[in-house]
């Protein structure tokens, strides 16, 4: 910090040499006032002062507020000379990062969230003569897709980065377009052409690229756009938001020619963009589209949008994805208008545990060194993990990757836990560091706590990291605020244990170390308090998940016949589970999420049979089953239950239908339980089957793709 703090009694205010500084000075170039206003606002809190602003220049003690045009648009400088403090800039727009970075290095202010900010107190301050910064960030547009930006925008460019995910865009036609413009309510029926072939199906997933009346209509919807919001200045010309392409015969020359189905996509972006010459048309380069075509370019108003979704985030891309890192390397060698859409959260459980800090700056490094002028960093904009420090570091690391990262978590830490600061770090570094030890664990966007229980969430480590979040809360007992804070950044290990607990949910539930009702409480009251609702991004609640949680629990605690008996499956599970299928009767329990404790089919019915291993007097059977739409997991038609006594005949006991079938209003995230209550009969074999819908139905992004039938704890009594 080149601040000096003056030692003079006889001093107060800010200084210049020995020259107050008293009036901040707006040259005629800068039209708004927001600069000078903060400028003044914070100067005055920080040194008791009362400065004024004006925009009649006097010959010393002026802190001069104006453009430089000899530096880049997004430059900034600040410094001494001739008596005066001056703060400057390429733009207008930039003058506001000038301000803050000025506060935050010279003056030592600290904005850690919309409601904690640290401005020291200091009745005088002489700035040195030979007091000079410079900065050109090397990112121009910079996102970090966290509520706390959305909904705070002062707090937003205090941290230098946008108020919105998508700024500039048309508000309609930010991503995933194709659906936008050519509606297949609108347009299927009649012209099935318009749409990707597949199989030799026509299916509504994609359009036809290759198709001349597609691009005459693609590019008069965009042409309406434009005119219905001429403010903006960017519209997306995007895939839809799945992996199935046309494959017609002209788009398939296209792809083969190119070596990449990006290429039919770059051949009709770049006609849609030689139409609007003045606007940026936005596209993806996702999924089947990521990798760089082999001979065409995009036009120069052609900017995209580079996605690295699929990547492994338990270390940087450079290492663990290489075929990412390659496909931008290609990208940046075809055009300088790259945005990258990065993530940095697990979006199917916010609330996890994911060690991924120290990969955020060699990625955002890795972006900047490829022509990446603009970054999208995908948070999980609702709270998630570690949320402030997460959503801080990021936009530090965008403003400046080169930062010192281990300097600024320090320094959050200890400005935002205080006393509880060496404590929230410790189970920092430490799950990093045990998450660092197994170099083959993929830490995945999509993934789930439950793939953890054998590394970084093993059950001693979770104890481990329980008892740094409650000596962090015993050093902030006497501070409701701290309190608080601490408490929110023990949701995530208060998860994972809660998670875990669910391989014998049943033992657990009088487990000391686990206690449930205590553990289950303080997660429903912290996130009631701090406003946490959502678990994941398919709109599944913390409600939702904290009843379906108790009505795990109690299942466990009830009568279950079937309780570690014997299964036999006559349909072939796959994947998930390994396969087991005593997962049906273990007493571990599935969530939201199918990676734990529930048995996979694709494309296939279940069926299995039960031995209680001697007759039994039953009147109750039922089954939980599993939904996650945008995944192709769909609860089943109906599930039908059969009693026997030999295990060769069997009589149907019952049939239960799905009481939610499947529409495009259906809940992303949920489950069923298909129960049957029948007069009481004697069985020693139950045979269960869930009727699978087979495949995706034609409306659904995944249409024509094998449908997933999960099913988790069966249980008769």
């Amino acid at each position: 910090m080149i601040l000096l703090f003056s030692n003079c009694n006889h001093l107060s205010g800010l200084y210049v040499g020995s020259h107050p500084l008293t009036t901040i000075v707006l040259d005629e170039h800068v039209a708004e006032t927001k600069a000078a206003n903060e400028l003044q606002h914070y100067l005055n809190r920080i040194s008791g002062s009362d400065i004024a602003i004006s925009r009649e220049k006097g010959s010393q003690g002026m802190i001069l507020l104006g453009k430089d045009e000899s530096l880049p648009e997004h430059g900034i400088s600040y410094g001494v000379e001739g008596g005066n403090l001056y703060l400057k800039a390429g733009s207008s727009e930039a003058l506001l990062d000038a301000v803050y970075t000025f506060l935050e290095n010279e003056l030592g202010a600290r904005f850690y969230s919309p409601k904690v900010e640290r401005i020291p107190r200091q009745s005088s301050f002489v700035f040195p003569e030979d007091l000079h910064y410079h900065y050109s960030p090397p990112i121009h547009v910079r996102t970090v897709h966290s509520r706390l930006y959305y909904k705070n925008p002062r707090f937003a460019e205090k941290q230098k980065v946008t108020t919105e995910a998508f700024p500039g865009y048309v508000p309609r036609a930010r991503v995933h377009t194709f659906h936008r413009f050519l509606p297949a309510e609108q347009f299927y029926e009649e012209h099935p052409e318009y749409y990707a072939l597949r199989k030799g199906r026509r299916l509504t997933t994609q359009l036809c690229l290759s198709n001349e009346a597609v691009f005459h209509i693609v590019s008069d919807s965009v042409e309406a756009l434009l005119q219905a919001y001429p403010e903006s200045n960017v519209i997306s010309v995007s895939q839809d938001d799945n992996t199935q392409y046309c494959q017609c015969e002209s788009c398939e020359a296209i792809h083969e020619r190119e070596d990449s189905p990006a290429g039919s996509m770059i051949y009709f972006v770049n006609k849609i963009a030689h139409e609007f010459p003045d606007k940026s048309i936005s596209t993806l380069a996702y999924q089947y589209t990521r990798k760089a075509p082999r001979h065409i370019k995009p036009a120069a108003n052609v900017l995209i949008t580079l996605c690295s979704i699929e990547c492994d985030r338990s270390a940087a891309i450079g290492e663990k994805c290489q075929d990412f890192t390659r496909d931008l390397q290609a990208w940046a060698k075809l055009t300088d208008n790259i945005r990258i859409w990065d993530y940095t959260t697990q979006f199917t459980n916010f609330l996890a545990p994911f060690p991924n800090l120290h990969t955020l700056q060699p990625n955002i490094q890795l972006f900047t060194d490829n022509n990446a002028k603009w970054i999208f960093e995908q948070h999980s904009n609702q709270p998630s993990e570690l949320f402030e420090l997460r959503s801080y570091v990021t936009a530090k690391l965008l403003w400046n990757p080169e930062a010192d990262i281990s300097l600024i978590m320090d320094d959050f830490l200890k400005g935002y836990y205080e006393e509880a600061a060496p404590f929230v770090r410790s189970y920092i570094d430490r799950v990093h560091e045990e998450l660092g030890k197994d170099s083959s664990f993929f830490l995945f966007l999509y993934g789930d706590p439950s793939q953890a229980f054998e590394s970084f969430l093993q059950l001693d480590l979770l104890k481990e990291y329980d008892n740094y979040f409650e000596k962090a809360r015993e050093a902030v007992t006497n501070n409701a605020a701290l309190a608080e804070r601490v408490a929110e950044a023990r949701l995530s290990v208060d998860y994972a244990i809660l998670e875990y607990a669910k391989r014998d949910m049943k033992a657990a539930g009088v487990d000391a170390f686990f206690d449930l009702e205590n553990r289950l409480n303080r997660f429903k009251e912290t996130t009631e308090r701090g406003e946490i609702t959502a678990m994941n991004e398919m709109r599944f609640t913390v409600a939702e998940y904290l009843e379906m949680y108790q009505k795990s629990l109690d299942r466990a605690q009830a009568s279950n016949l079937a309780s570690g008996k014997s299964v036999k499956l006559f349909t072939k599970a796959k994947k998930y589970a390994g396969e087991n299928p005593l997962t049906l009767t273990d007493g571990a329990y599935g969530g939201n999420n199918f990676y734990a404790n529930w048995l996979g089919f694709e494309g296939n019915d279940l069926e299995a049979i039960v031995d209680l291993e001697s007759p039994q007097s039953l009147s109750r059977f039922s089954a939980a089953f599993l939904q996650v739409s945008n995944h192709i997991v769909f609860f089943p038609e109906e599930v039908l239950y059969y009693g026997s006594l030999d295990g060769v005949n069997f009589e149907l006991l019952g049939k239960v239908n799905n009481q939610a079938p499947l529409t495009k209003e259906s809940k992303i995230n949920d489950i069923q339980y298909f129960e049957l209550q029948v007069s009481p009969g004697t069985f020693r074999y139950i045979k269960i089957i869930g009727r699978n819908m087979d495949v995706a139905p034609d409306w659904h992004n995944a249409a024509g793709l094998p449908a997933w039938v999960f099913i988790d704890e069966f249980e008769v009594s």
